[in-house]
């Protein structure tokens, strides 16, 4: 029987993992803030699927409560054979004249956070010889979005530096790009999304299947549309002026 660790595990995204692990029968051990959602979504998957899971509540915002989780990736008893850094967050404002304390826990949120828990978990990990990480970075790295883009473009290049030290150790590390999704995202951060055309979003499930299948395929990289692939090969190779005049802070659509 596997065990995945998933964090930001109670909506969006991380649900849609949560729910994909368990019907294929995994354990699980999840994550996030809201410890009484935490534990409705335990219960459920409980009944639905005969799985046991592990009810972790955490503020990955907060040094301490990183290290928790962090203590439970090392754990050789019970070891973690998956772990999904999903946990993120919109700022909802701009990085001129915006809250530096807004800024600084966005960026512990996504960046220190998932570094802390990724070394935890690559250290048991290496020394089992086995184990997969999924960190979900945004196709939104490939714009100049604010210090948004910057976390998940941080995501990416972190994600594709650790592959190539992991080569050969049984351990897959995947960095998943997915685009626009129908989740609490932008009303959270006061985005309009019907500024986009509905053919642009791509469901929560579909991005997780991939970024499952990726993983498990060795994949890198993952970016689970045609629509995004196509993106991402403009954004990579458009020349950078045009990519902040097109896809700058500007064209985020924030209300």
């Amino acid at each position: 029987m596997s065990l995945a660790l998933v964090t930001g595990a109670s909506s969006g995204l991380g649900k849609e993992f949560v729910q994909l692990l368990a019907a294929e029968g995994s354990d699980l051990v999840i994550v996030a803030r809201n410890e009484e959602n935490l534990r409705a979504l335990a219960a459920e998957m409980e009944r639905r699927f005969r799985v046991q899971v592990e009810v972790l509540p955490a503020d990955l915002t907060m040094a301490d409560e990183v290290e928790k989780v962090a203590l439970r990736l090392q754990d050789t008893e019970n070891p973690v054979d998956l772990l999904i850094n999903n946990a993120g967050m919109g700022l909802g404002q701009e990085f001129v004249g915006g809250s530096i304390a807004q800024e600084l826990t966005a960026a512990n949120l996504m960046v220190n956070a998932l570094l802390v828990l990724t070394h935890a978990a690559v250290g048991a990990m290496v020394a089992r010889g086995s184990g997969q990480i999924i960190n979900v970075s945004s196709i939104t790295s490939m714009t100049v979005q604010g210090t948004y883009s910057a976390h998940k473009a941080w995501v990416k290049v972190f994600t594709e530096g650790l592959a190539d030290d992991l080569a050969g150790t049984g351990v897959n590390i995947t960095a998943v790009m997915p685009g626009l999704m129908h989740t609490e995202f932008h009303q959270r951060v006061h985005v309009d999304a019907g500024q986009w055309a509905e053919w642009m979003f791509i469901k929560p499930r579909k991005v997780a299947r991939a970024a499952l299948d990726g993983v498990r395929a060795g994949k890198v990289l993952v970016i689970p549309s045609m629509l995004y692939k196509a993106t991402y090969v403009a954004l990579k190779f458009a020349p950078r002026a045009l990519v902040r005049k097109y896809a700058g802070s500007k064209r985020s659509g924030r209300l």
